[in-house]
């Protein structure tokens, strides 16, 4: 630990490791920054700033105690986990084996929290997180028997909350695809139309699509963007349909996805080398950009490293609210990368990081 805190206004950057956390943070001109250590010997799957209480969440996973949503109001200062009934019920044959990704739910719920669960499930805690609930509309869908694990297992890692609907979200399932609520989790459908999923004998099934990540802009949020185990697509209708924006891209494949924080029609990502190899392009690093929702790609490479065999998992990608803001990857050598001026120009940040697991961002309220 450091002997200070971020203060109101700092731009926090969480880092989840395989070895433990890091909290990064600076002024808005992001040329210093502070730094401390936390969850020692946890892997650390994802973190979440809560700006309706000023509280960060960890997603954590040891062999031991398994995975536990850990809580700290204080920026690490002090980590609470209570986590009753953060598992299947003791008649189901699954169990939950490792918390992947945590959101906070909306400002009509101020202490709602989500947790999407390995095996694929998601799960909701309305006293932040000290006691949960199993979203049994969703983990015992009628598809269910259907979803396969992906690379990683079967894995829920995306939950996405549309802003100006409380009724509604989404969650991403590898391999499962996304599937949406419209009434607050009563039921859910499947929204995989024209997603393809080329390792299943029918390539446009119902269910079964491998979603590695997907979100939306909160000043457009009927439009989503995926990128997929097998393309990088757009939904223009809250994921009824999907169109394959991904034809300018040097690979079909890739894990992180991140919008801009100011204009919801610029995209980034990473892609890499198909499934079997899952390093970057070339052996270049570089983060591909698009400023027109996906119609035409930027390669960005100013500052990053050639010959650089570098892989970046499906949280690594994050954007601030900084002006200009910043944008910053993190890979499994345990490097973070960071450009000030929305990707243009590109620094390390940190190196010599344990692998890094997630990447996400906030400026303190």
């Amino acid at each position: 630990m450091t002997d200070s805190n971020p203060q109101s206004g700092d731009v926090l950057v969480m880092v989840g490791t395989r070895k433990g956390s890091f909290l990064f943070w600076s002024d808005q001109k992001r040329k210093q920054w502070k730094r401390s250590f936390h969850h020692e010997g946890w892997m650390v799957h994802h973190m979440i700033y809560d700006r309706r209480n000023n509280e960060i969440y960890s997603a954590t996973n040891g062999e031991v105690f398994g995975g536990l949503v850990q809580r700290s109001p204080d920026f690490g200062g002090t980590w609470e986990h209570h986590n009753e009934k953060l598992d299947y019920s003791s008649d189901s044959e699954h169990r939950v084996r490792k918390i992947w990704h945590i959101e906070p739910g909306p400002q009509s719920a101020p202490n709602r929290i989500y947790a999407g669960v390995e095996r694929a499930g998601l799960f909701v805690s309305d006293d932040k997180g000290t006691h949960w609930e199993s979203v049994d509309s969703l983990n015992n869908h009628a598809t269910s028997e259907l979803w396969k694990p992906g690379g990683g297992g079967l894995i829920l890692h995306s939950i996405v909350l549309d802003p100006r609907d409380d009724q509604r979200m989404y969650v991403g399932i590898s391999a499962a695809g996304v599937f949406r609520t419209d009434d607050g989790g009563k039921t859910w459908a499947p929204k995989n139309k024209n997603v393809r999923a080329d390792f299943l004998s029918d390539p446009y099934p119902e269910v079964g699509q491998c979603v590695h990540k997907f979100t939306l802009h909160p000043t457009k949020p009927d439009i989503l963007y995926q990128q997929n185990h097998c393309g990088m697509y757009r939904s223009d209708d809250r994921g009824d349909h999907w169109i394959d924006i991904g034809d300018e891209l040097p690979s079909r494949f890739g894990f992180p996805l991140s919008i801009h924080a100011h204009d919801p029609d610029t995209v980034y990502i990473v892609p890499l080398v198909g499934d079997d190899r899952r390093y970057v392009a070339d052996g270049d690093m570089s983060v591909w950009r698009s400023r027109d929702r996906g119609e035409s790609w930027e390669h960005l490479t100013r500052g990053l490293p050639k010959g650089a065999y570098l892989t970046i998992l499906r949280e690594n990608l994050a954007v601030d609210e900084a002006h200009p803001c910043g944008v910053y990857v993190g890979t499994q050598t345990g490097q973070l990368f960071f450009s000030a001026d929305e990707g243009d120009n590109w620094e390390l940040m940190a190196d010599f990081l344990p692998p890094v697991y997630s990447v996400s961002t906030a400026i303190i309220a």
